[in-house]
């Protein structure tokens, strides 16, 4: 953290040792996450015994980040210690979530491409293909969608979405293009 740590108690004095409960989780905190501006703790009592010790605890955690705040209040726990490891811990999920909208981990489709059959072993439910880069890569009848497997044929035109497997590339979603005709030129009729 850039900044110190700041913890507040409200309507309660904390003593040394509550004190380094959240110094601790706060360090921990940092060593999850680097890019941790600065960090402010507030512990307050929310239900308490006229004149006597508390029902419950509620910790916030606010966290200001490169780029953004986080904040974090859980429901109040009977214990200070549980109160502070379950608002450290909310705080430690909200800061995943976060990391991975900055580092933009967000799942995309991939483009199908297309490719040529160049080899084809039906009895045994597989083959491979040529993307156009004379690459091979492999594909299973499962992957072939629309049941087409059995009208492949060495020299078929495909769509497919590349992916890795045990053994290498492997094609999944094979899809069979259409074929088309060749037009034929009408005579005109006199």
């Amino acid at each position: 953290m850039q900044l110190p740590l700041q913890i507040t108690g409200r309507d309660l004095s904390l003593s040394a040792e509550e004190e380094e409960l959240i110094r601790e989780q706060a360090d921990q905190l940092n060593d999850f996450y680097r890019s941790i501006m600065a960090c402010r703790v507030l512990v307050t009592i929310p239900n308490r015994y006229p004149a006597g010790p508390p029902v419950s605890y509620t910790v916030r955690v606010d966290l200001t980040l490169k780029g953004g705040e986080l904040a974090v209040t859980r429901q109040p726990k009977q214990s200070l210690q549980e109160a502070v490891q379950d608002a450290f811990a909310a705080a430690r999920r909200q800061l995943q979530d976060y990391a991975r909208r900055q580092r933009s981990d967000v799942k995309s489709a991939r483009k199908p491409e297309r490719g040529t059959v160049t080899k084809l072993f039906s009895y045994e439910g597989y083959g491979f293909l040529d993307p156009g880069d004379g690459q091979e890569i492999y594909f299973h009848r499962n992957s072939v969608l629309n049941e087409a497997f059995d009208r492949l044929e060495v020299g078929s035109k495909v769509r497919f979405t590349l992916g890795s497997g045990a053994e290498g590339p492997q094609a999944s979603t094979v899809s069979l293009l259409a074929r088309r005709q060749p037009r034929t030129r009408r005579q005109p009729t006199t």
